[in-house]
């Protein structure tokens, strides 16, 4: 009987100089790739190198010479006007003051809209789908429209130029987004991961923290960067729903009102201003691209 040894496929080792020279390949056909998005980066970023540049200018300087100097001749920067700005001004209550709108108008529609995601996404209840619908509906209405509604029933409630009307206000016209995102999202959750939790007497109450906010965390921390740089930013609603309750938006704005030409103070408070929404996108800027793709694909 005749018996046939397989024979063993020879071991290739790669010759090292090869893999060197495949590395420094790839790396040369990327460069022109590399040097447009660091262009690009550039470009985006002059805005703000220019605001920086110019608040550590004097104003004489800056007309003088422009903020492009300070690279050149770094001898014209000062830290000056920061110090007048903090210690002179009520820009720093005006900080303060935006980031306690700023973060009760992001916790609280975050919390509502995580309740109702989930209510419409996996609990069944009467009128759930005509509900969604209306919510949906309610994207298309412009903030513009409702000011003066709303500042009539501010007025009535006592609401007007309150931290609490301010946070509330962000979070009524912020929650519509916030309910379509988190809905479409939680629905993309398998429906086996619920069923098995409900088996084994799982509460809606315990699903819902154990399972569907863990599960859910990029789409809520996307959502909790969206409404909290809207909220920041915001200058429309504290002009139209605040007098004294001045976020730093309406402070920078007053001021370019009565001092035109007073850069040594719009400067260094516009990038203060700036500093912290640049932050929370540097620092979270990959849950702003799961936010986007949120409920798209199931």
């Amino acid at each position: 009987m005749a018996t046939y040894e397989a024979e063993a496929a020879p071991i290739v080792v790669a010759d090292p100089s090869e893999r060197t020279a495949a590395k420094i390949s790839r790396a040369v056909a990327k460069t022109p790739l590399h040097i447009f998005l660091a262009f690009v980066a550039l470009l985006w970023l002059m805005p703000t190198l220019g605001l920086f540049f110019t608040s550590l200018l004097s104003p004489s300087d800056y007309v003088s010479n422009g903020w492009w100097k300070v690279v050149s001749k770094p001898s014209l920067a000062t830290w000056a006007n920061y110090s007048n700005v903090w210690n002179g001004t009520d820009i720093p209550t005006s900080l303060r003051i935006t980031a306690e709108i700023a973060i009760g108008g992001t916790v609280l529609p975050i919390i509502i809209a995580s309740l109702a995601g989930y209510a419409f996404a996996w609990v069944e209840f009467p009128g759930r789908d005509w509900l969604f619908v209306l919510v949906i509906a309610l994207l298309v209405v412009p903030l513009q429209m409702a000011l003066i509604p709303v500042f009539h029933l501010y007025n009535t409630f006592h609401l007007y130029d309150t931290l609490f009307g301010l946070i509330l206000f962000h979070t009524a016209f912020g929650l519509p987004f916030a309910i379509f995102l988190l809905r479409n999202f939680f629905i993309g959750i398998p429906r086996d991961i619920l069923e098995s939790a409900r088996i084994d007497g799982a509460s809606e109450i315990r699903i819902f923290l154990k399972l569907i906010l863990p599960l859910g965390l990029p789409a809520i921390a996307s959502l909790a960067i969206f409404q909290f740089l809207w909220t920041w930013n915001d200058l429309l609603v504290a002009l139209v729903m605040a007098r004294n309750t001045t976020p730093i938006t309406v402070d920078i704005f007053s001021q370019l009102r009565q001092f035109g030409s007073n850069i040594d103070i719009i400067a260094p408070a516009s990038f203060l201003s700036m500093i912290v929404p640049l932050g929370v996108f540097f620092a979270f800027q990959r849950y702003f691209v799961q936010g986007l793709l949120a409920g798209s694909v199931k």
